[in-house]
């Protein structure tokens, strides 16, 4: 592969997560230009331990992933700088990126930029995640509840959507409803026929127990105590660099990408939490495998030469 120019690069990946580390390993195995830009916001960072990523029986945590994930990138001779993309235009056929003031020229762009979830007012949140007790993902880690004495915080008939599925690992489950405690009957049936206790009281607060459960209390001073809670509050698309080339997004704010992971930008890709889809790691790299495959191919050919 070529020296990373410090101003032109084969194909810019923003977000270093799963996700753009791998769109950034396919990329520097084909000998591309690839430059990676890291804000540290990937929320693999927050998992303790994941236990459904394939080939890790014993587990492994989110940063001990994203730091083999960086290691092998960086081996094969990508780029990594921490920082921010700024505002994303057109510069002809490619694309210029500004990076914390200083502007690059990319051929195309993969955005890995992930979402951002919505969460409850909480002290130490950050702690309570990376320590388990508050679970942002029941298909990575329901399996772990075991039983365990759940509550899901959110709108009331999402939250009751969200608890059915968690019934299949526990039978101990309550939706604490967030907002208005309207739900359609369909619903109300659904948590009536799995056992689902719900909790209309507004709440004034949620914190860590003194023995590190989550200790809800409602405004009428009512306290309730739980093993984890599963904030069911929604989430943001992190696509905001897009709004410039007017990439088609759903309404929920996701880029809408064809077979290949291209936006209906040529030459801009996305994958994993910023497209529609399920939310799992596994599902990111695969999209990242397939538009870096997207992205050599709509490069020109590239022919090894032996250096004598």
């Amino acid at each position: 592969m070529s020296e990373i120019s410090a101003t032109e690069v084969d194909c810019l990946v923003v977000g270093g997560g799963p996700a753009g580390l791998t769109a950034g390993i396919y990329l520097a195995r084909f000998h591309r230009r690839c430059l990676i830009v890291d804000a540290g916001a990937s929320r693999a960072s927050y998992i303790p331990t994941s236990h459904n990523y394939p080939g890790f029986p014993p587990g492994i945590s989110g940063p001990e992933l994203l730091s083999r994930l960086r290691t092998q990138v960086l081996e094969y001779g990508a780029r990594i700088e921490t920082g921010t993309v700024e505002r994303l235009g057109r510069k002809g056929d490619a694309f210029e990126a500004h990076i914390d003031g200083r502007a690059i020229t990319a051929r195309s762009v993969i955005l890995a930029t992930g979402i951002e979830d919505i969460l409850p007012e909480m002290p130490d949140i950050d702690r309570a995640i990376t320590s388990g007790i508050v679970r942002l993902c029941a298909i990575c880690d329901g399996y772990e509840v075991n039983g365990d004495d759940i509550a899901v915080y959110g709108e009331a008939e999402n939250a009751i959507n969200h608890a059915v599925f968690l019934r299949t690992f526990t039978d101990r489950v309550t939706v604490i409803v967030h907002g208005e405690p309207d739900a359609c009957d369909d619903a109300l049936a659904k948590a009536e026929r799995y056992g689902i206790r719900l909790i209309s009281d507004r709440v004034s607060r949620i914190c860590l127990s003194e023995d590190d459960r989550i200790q809800v209390t409602t405004v009428e001073g009512k306290q309730c105590l739980f093993d984890i809670i599963y904030p069911n509050l929604g989430n943001t698309c992190r696509a905001a660099l897009v709004k410039d080339l007017d990439a088609e997004q759903d309404e929920d704010g996701a880029l809408i990408v064809d077979g290949h992971q291209q936006t209906s930008v040529d030459g801009l890709y996305a994958v994993g939490d910023v497209v529609a889809g399920l939310k799992q790691i596994s599902v990111a790299i695969g999209q990242a495998a397939q538009a870096a495959t997207a992205v050599h191919n709509r490069l020109e050919n590239n022919p090894w030469r032996r250096v004598e």
